[in-house]
């Protein structure tokens, strides 16, 4: 069976991690909920989970939550029979009905209507379904594997999402890092996207200065791994065989402040000073409340390993002590 893992690029520790735990996942029928910001390959991980597990025969199915009207949710997810609602003229499996065997993708899990989450987590507890107008319950063999850009736990907090929907969910999460976290997987994929699209066009591929490729290396990328595919599209077609210096970059390059420098404005220092042991413990504080706990998560969100926060940790809960 062909390795499809092989087919996500990338170098940094967090991808790499995060590829791992979906080979090991792939071969079981856990569900998943993968995590991360629009454009970071969540549908893309998805499917490499489904072709790499025991059903890539069967059906791989995908559903923008984001996109069902509340009212014809319940009839796309679990089917209807003829006559149920007005304009149901014939019967219709949804679904999840027609990912039996195989997997059915759930991307924006986020926005599915909560008159429908408690039906879902029927069926992810029990595997039964029913459709609208039909009496009978039938046993479906469908995993799932959902996906969000959003704070679910937040959502939970805001009533917007069902606490017990989302630790059936979240059995094995996976969170892909946003791109500018990425390191040089930025100019190893501009590589890799170039040379693809420059044999589809049969154009001759562009040069990207040193200049060049550190403000791409520094750029947010707020659009992550689909901006960055679109702009190598983009200066494939403008600038086919030319070198590409920084101003022949499109606008918001050369507007934009780098990531790093985005994050120092948010820091300044009052006349008075600060107390630093102090404001590093809220900081960390903070954190591992935005992630529930979750120190890994915390560590990434305060740009440290898991080792160093566990060492800050330590370092203050000592200072308590004493």
């Amino acid at each position: 069976m062909k390795n499809i893992f092989n087919t996500l690029l990338g170098e940094s520790a967090d991808f790499c991690a995060t590829l791992r735990a979906a080979h090991i996942v792939a071969q079981t029928d856990v569900t998943v909920l993968i995590l991360g910001e629009s454009g970071t390959g969540k549908e893309l991980l998805a499917r490499a989970l489904h072709e790499q597990s025991q059903r890539a025969n069967q059906a791989f199915i995908t559903i923008n939550c984001a996109a069902l009207p509340e009212t014809l949710a319940e009839s796309e997810l679990f089917g209807h029979r003829k006559g149920a609602f007005t304009s149901a003229m014939t019967h219709q499996s949804g679904r999840i009905k027609a990912a039996d065997g195989g997997t059915l993708f759930l991307d924006e899990i986020g926005e599915l209507p909560l008159t429908i989450q408690a039906k879902l987590l029927r069926f992810l507890e029990s595997g039964e379904l029913q459709a609208l107008g039909q009496s009978t319950i039938e046993k479906v063999n469908t995993r799932i594997i959902a996906a969000t850009n959003r704070d679910l736990y937040a959502a939970i907090k805001a009533g917007q999402f069902r606490k017990d929907l989302y630790y059936r969910l979240n059995v094995v999460p996976l969170e892909l890092p946003p791109l500018r976290r990425r390191g040089n997987d930025i100019l190893l994929l501009l590589k890799a996207f170039t040379t693809k699209l420059s044999a589809n066009y049969q154009l001759s591929a562009p040069q990207y200065s040193k200049a060049t490729l550190r403000k791409l290396r520094q750029y947010t990328w707020t659009g992550n791994v689909r901006e960055l595919h679109n702009f190598c599209e983009r200066m494939l077609i403008l600038f086919s065989g030319k070198v590409i210096e920084p101003e022949n970059l499109p606008a918001e390059f050369q507007t934009e402040k780098s990531w790093y420098d985005n994050q120092l404005a948010y820091f300044i220092l009052p006349e008075e000073g600060v107390n630093l042991p102090i404001l590093e413990s809220q900081m960390i504080n903070q954190a591992l409340e935005k992630t529930a706990g979750n120190r890994s998560k915390a560590a990434r969100l305060l740009g440290l390993s898991r080792d160093t926060l566990l060492y800050r940790l330590k370092k203050h809960l000592k200072k308590t002590d004493d």
